[in-house]
């Protein structure tokens, strides 16, 4: 028995006896037949109880049980001395009294904290398990629109223009954490205990006062702004890891023997969305998936600074160097450089453009369809009043939302875009569809007529196989409009069917994870995008067997045409804008260097006769073919790959160096063998000192992400 227990039982009053229970039952039948006599007399009645209540008042002490005492008691009422005597109140039982209101007090007091506690909590939680079930497409009322019906969970719906709901655009804005620098703890972060499966992938917080300090802070301040990343505070927060994105996978290139492959031919790229994805994911702090790189496009991602060609006529003017592998001992690079003519502004021809927006209920979040709408806005700027907009959207099904407008009203299409909320499956080739009839409607021979597709490419409604939407963006290619590609988000990121639509599409993929990176794509490289100065451009390197053993090219594993694609203007290959840069880099082992990896056959036939001496002095030869964007027949450049160069120029050399830097960070990322012992450290160096002006901070940029990957590797060892 409990201290309570025991206290609470010392106030428990005697039990009445069997005698005292009936004579209180006696005096109680008593009392009731006195009191309904006297209570035939209304008057009296309320005086008389209030007379008896006073005298049971005085006489309340003499009605204990079994004493003489309470036999002795005389109570004017029989009703109230019954009462008493059966169970009359005493000290013991008021002490008791009080104990059981502060327990039922304290209780009370308990069950309602609980009850705060309790609901505070389903506050919290209710909104995790809210899911949005239907499906909007929120378009312009001012114009006309075709008859849609969406299909949702069993409940159908035709909308018109009218009965589409009109929605206000976030009001929140991006957050942007400008990230300068690596913080001076990394070399510690490295010897954290190792963790299983994707938690070992995730990189220690960036905080902000822990970054080091730049001795340009110009450079720092224009450093990548991560969008769409969790912020407490001034400590930007790696996210969970998705692993639902979509790569097709490539093996990289392997060497090959001069003796029995020396030709190597390819399609140019122009593409940069490899470099803008893996950005994002070593921002968040991890490294990316190997399938995501794709070495060509993460090298042709800057704008070096090569030689311009002087007439739009002959658009190219090859730049060849041969310099010594830093990665490997005994080899060579042969670098590549390519700067396309560049239109001036009273040159540039009307754009007829069509967006094609995606606002399926996956393009929801914040890095995509509220970013799609910030990045449109930019190319809006970019725009004559004279080009003409139009958008089409898609989610369960596809419709026209602002037919061709004029540029020079701005207004009219950012409302039509800003009014636009995402919702839905995706009817992703309805929507292509939708877009290419529009953009035919309103076809202008002398004008660049171009669909811009803006998606996260999660189809999975109608047509979904990449090879049926590779051969209708085909068939509109050849009436000339073009399709470019703008990738949003990550997660259901399909990057394998956005890089098809664009390749057949004559068109750019690229890959918008910021603000930043819109600026860059659809403002400052605006030109590249839109204005196509050659198509079909393909490049073909013969090598010399008298002076090259083997080679190897660096990436455009997804762009390798056969050898006879090359003088066949009925295959098609990539374009390239207004002053876009392209940079091939293949690496050789001249003929008696150590450092070959392919032994000589032992059944080949040797050649006798040896090459003629104008020849030797070629490690090869290169050719480029190309069309103007007017003409169905190819031209031809040509080039040798001299053993002796001739003085290259500093500042041509430093953008040549800095462009071997990126392509061993590429390299290093994806996991090349090829690689020896070059490390982080090496790449940091050698693009540290061939920044340059950099005046955007890009290059900047680049090696604190070369840091980050370092640092990520490390976690992984």
């Amino acid at each position: 028995m409990t201290d309570f227990e025991k206290d609470l039982n010392q106030f428990d009053p005697p039990a009445p006896s069997p005698q005292a229970k009936r004579r209180a039952i006696s005096a109680a039948m008593q009392a009731f037949e006195t009191a309904q006599s006297r209570s035939q007399t209304a008057q009296s009645s309320s005086q008389s109880a209030q007379s008896n209540l006073e005298t049971a008042q005085s006489t309340s002490q003499t009605a204990a049980p079994e004493t003489a005492q309470t036999k002795k008691s005389k109570i004017n009422s029989p009703l109230l001395q019954g009462l008493l005597f059966w169970r009359r109140p005493t000290d013991k039982q008021n002490n008791r009294s009080n104990i059981m209101s502060r327990l039922t007090q304290r209780s009370f007091t308990m069950g309602l904290a609980s009850a705060c506690v309790l609901t505070f909590g389903l506050v919290l939680v209710f909104p995790l398990f809210w899911q949005r079930s239907d499906e909007q497409i929120i378009v312009d009322n001012s114009v006309q629109v075709p008859s849609v019906t969406i299909k949702e969970k069993a409940e159908t719906k035709t909308a018109d223009v009218a009965e589409y709901e009109m929605a206000a655009p976030p009001s929140a804005a991006l957050e942007e954490v400008v990230v300068t620098g690596m913080r001076s703890s990394a070399a510690e972060s490295a010897k954290l205990s190792k963790k299983p499966a994707a938690s070992q992938r995730q990189v220690s917080a960036i905080r902000a006062q822990d970054i080091g300090a730049f001795s340009d802070q110009s450079n720092a301040a224009a450093l990548q702004r991560i969008a769409g990343v969790p912020v407490d505070g001034d400590t930007i927060v790696a996210p969970a890891p998705q692993g639902n994105d979509k790569f097709e996978h490539v093996e990289e290139n392997s060497v090959k023997s001069v003796a029995e492959a020396p030709v190597s031919t390819f399609s140019i790229d122009v593409d940069t969305a490899s470099y803008s994805f893996v950005r994002r994911q070593l921002n968040s702090g991890y490294l990316p998936e190997k399938d995501a790189i794709r070495a060509e496009e993460i090298i042709n991602y800057f704008d070096y600074n090569y030689p311009l060609p002087s007439d739009s006529s002959a658009p190219f003017k090859p730049n060849i160097t041969v310099m010594d592998s830093p990665w490997a001992k005994g080899k060579k690079l042969v670098h590549i450089g390519l700067k396309g003519y560049d239109i001036a502004p009273n040159q540039k021809p009307r754009t007829n453009l069509v967006f094609l927006l995606d606002v399926s209920g996956s393009m929801s979040s914040q890095d995509k369809l509220p970013l799609v709408k910030q990045s449109l806005e930019m190319l809006l700027s970019t725009l004559n009043p004279d080009d003409t907009v139009a958008i089409v959207v898609y989610a369960g099904a596809a419709g026209t939302v602002l037919e061709p407008t004029p540029a020079k009203d701005k207004q009219k299409i950012l409302s039509a875009m800003q009014r636009l909320q995402a919702g839905g499956s995706t009817a992703g080739g309805a929507g292509i569809a939708l877009a290419y009839d529009l953009a035919e409607a309103n076809f202008d021979k002398k004008a660049v007529n171009r669909v811009i597709l803006a998606t996260d490419g999660d189809f999975n409604v109608g047509s979904t196989n990449n090879e049926t939407l590779q051969g209708f963006v085909e068939r509109k290619r050849e009436k000339g409009i073009f399709l470019s590609v703008l990738g949003f988000g990550q997660g259901n990121y399909n990057d394998h069917l956005m890089q098809t639509l664009a390749q057949n599409g004559n068109g750019v993929a690229a890959y918008i994870d910021t603000v930043s990176e819109a600026q860059k794509v659809l403002v400052q490289e605006a030109s590249s995008s839109l204005f196509p100065i050659a198509k079909d451009v393909k490049i073909q390197v013969e090598f010399n067997p008298a002076t090259v053993a083997e080679y190897r090219l660096i990436g455009y594993e997804t762009r390798a045409l056969n050898r006879e694609d090359f003088n066949n203007d009925a295959v098609d290959a990539g374009d390239i804008g207004a002053g876009h840069t392209v940079t091939a880099i293949y690496e050789i082992t001249p003929v008696g260097s150590p450092a070959v990896l392919i032994d000589e056959s032992r059944y080949a036939q040797k050649a006798k006769a040896k090459a003629k001496a104008p020849t030797n002095a070629e490690y090869g030869f290169f050719k480029l073919r190309y069309k103007l964007p007017s003409e169905d027949t190819s031209r031809l450049i040509e080039a040798p790959i001299l053993q002796q160069q001739s003085p290259v120029p500093a500042e041509l050399m430093q953008e040549v160096n800095f462009s071997v830097a990126v392509a061993a960070y590429a390299q290093k990322l994806k996991g090349s063998n090829f690689l020896n012992k070059y490390s982080y450290h090496d790449i940091i160096a050698l693009a540290q000192a061939n920044k340059g002006s950099d005046e955007y901070g890009y290059r900047t940029e680049f090696v604190q992400l070369v840091r980050k990957a370092e640092l990520a590797d490390d976690l992984l060892r």
